[in-house]
């Protein structure tokens, strides 16, 4: 399974990374690269077929470091020197060479040819297109692994390469038709794919899919078969509309305006925007060039829409992990420090105030230190019950808490606060401890919004009257006065 996934992942990016170039020949040698970069193999070769010529050229090439580069000393190869690779082929199998030592005496040249390029093991698959075999792309020396389940993605890769060569070809051709069929074969990982004339505004639906039907209101079952529409920029406007919350739309609409893309894509691969659709989640859109006319204008753009729901959520999950105390949840001393700092950029008034727990060592010491970390998480909730949603709590390390809260600036306020804080705190009874209570004390300083102030100094100062508080028997405050 952890095979299958990595592959399957590797295929996802290599095709994402090709299609950030931008002509077919840049995105094959970018798509091999990456995937044999990624699976960890020698050599990955593209051989297309010359029937005419009754031979096979090695057209693509991709080598690991060190690996000598084979490209010029394989074009004309006789197609008969490797006749039985073929007739696999034709029965619809791949070529698995686990160790070259294996085909020596029954496939002599095919032995030597390989034992040359310093292969010791192949796996090779066919080209098919319009059921005829093209060609085939070979991969050198893979890593130890399930070669048939290699094979299977080894297929898919095929279907995408095909595809790619076909783009190539319409390139050449400057087919456009081609184009929006090749660009159909391409559009696997997105929802959508559009191919705009960012000249005309016309367009084809190149691809959707069932989440994304009822907007563009075309039957799913024609895909990539639709004539060419006009007015993208009212239609695409449309769909936004239905698309995504109204908060969102000055940001789609810009993004999606036709009128300027030239200049937002000029030096640029592609460009890309994250929005918010409204049943799947989060999506991206992205712009790609395509190609240019005899003047240098933009031509044609590729516009395509992908989600990143589950992109998003290990995003955002890294940055929970990042920014929070993973034991009490509240944030960590980092991201704390960040939050009151941007607030102090502000000039935002309030009140920084530390806390820590008396005598918390001899807690640890007497009751064990799972004991210990059930105070520090019953602290943690009891601020978190005591303070309002704007205002920043964060664990500092150890027994040791902060909190800023936004617009409390007079003493009066802040006494009561700390008054209902202490409550909440005695209320705290953890069986463990037999009813002893814990004990906190506090230290804290205003900030009017009127001067600069950075973290430290406020920190500095709330520390201050901290260890004023500290001389005093339990449940103790005192708020900095400048002394």
């Amino acid at each position: 399974m952890k095979t299958i996934i990595k592959y399957e992942l590797v295929i996802n990016e290599a095709l994402r990374s090709a299609l950030n170039y931008d002509t077919p020949d840049e995105q094959i040698n970018e798509f091999i690269r990456f995937f044999g970069k990624h699976i960890g193999s020698d050599r990955i070769y593209i051989f297309e077929d010359r029937e005419e010529r009754h031979c096979t050229d090695n057209t693509y090439e991709w080598c690991a470091e060190g690996i000598v580069p084979e490209i010029d000393a394989l074009q004309n190869i006789d197609m008969d020197v490797i006749n039985w690779w073929y007739e696999a082929f034709s029965e619809g199998q791949s070529v698995i060479i686990n160790d070259i030592e294996d085909i020596r005496e029954e496939h002599d040249i095919s032995y030597h040819i390989l034992k040359k390029q310093n292969v010791k093991n192949v796996v090779v698959c066919p080209l098919y297109y319009k059921d005829e075999i093209k060609g085939f792309f070979g991969v050198d020396n893979p890593p130890k692994s399930d070669y048939r389940g290699l094979t299977t993605f080894l297929d898919m890769i095929g279907t995408l390469l095909i595809s790619f060569l076909k783009l190539r070809n319409s390139f050449i051709k400057s087919n456009n038709l081609t184009k929006l069929s090749t660009y159909s074969s391409l559009s696997k990982i997105y929802e959508s794919m559009h191919y705009i004339n960012v000249q005309t505004h016309k367009f084809n639906i190149v691809k959707t899919t069932a989440q994304f039907t009822e907007y563009f209101g075309k039957d799913i079952a024609k895909t990539g078969e639709y004539e060419v529409s006009d007015d993208f920029c009212g239609y695409i406007n449309r769909i936004a509309e239905k698309m995504c919350p109204e908060s969102q739309m000055e940001g789609i609409l810009e993004f999606i305006d036709i009128g300027t893309i030239e200049k937002r894509l000029r030096g640029k691969n592609s460009i890309a925007h994250e929005f918010i659709e409204q049943k799947i989640g989060w999506c991206r859109s992205r712009f790609l060039p395509v190609d240019y006319d005899e003047n240098g204008r933009l031509l044609h753009v590729l516009f395509c829409i992908e989600c990143i729901e589950e992109e998003k959520k290990r995003e955002n999950n890294l940055l929970y992990l990042a920014e929070t105390d993973l034991m009490t949840g509240l944030c960590n001393r980092g991201s704390g420090e960040r939050r009151i700092t941007a607030f102090l950029k502000e000039r935002t008034a309030g009140l920084l105030c530390l806390l820590d727990c008396d005598k918390f060592k001899s807690i640890n010491d007497t009751y064990g230190h799972s004991v210990g970390d059930k105070v520090i998480i019953a602290i943690a909730e009891k601020l978190q019950k005591s303070c309002r949603d704007k205002d920043v709590i964060f664990r500092l390390g150890g027994d040791e808490f902060a909190m800023f809260m936004t617009g409390m600036v007079e003493q009066k306020a802040a006494e009561r606060f700390f008054e209902r804080l202490f409550q909440n705190i005695r209320q705290i009874d953890l069986a463990e401890m037999q009813g002893k209570k814990i004990e906190m004390s506090l230290g804290a300083c205003f900030y009017d919004g009127d001067e600069n102030v950075s973290f430290d100094e406020l920190y500095r100062n709330a520390d201050s009257a901290m260890y004023q508080s500290k001389k005093k028997q339990g449940y103790s405050y005192t708020i900095y006065d400048g002394q």
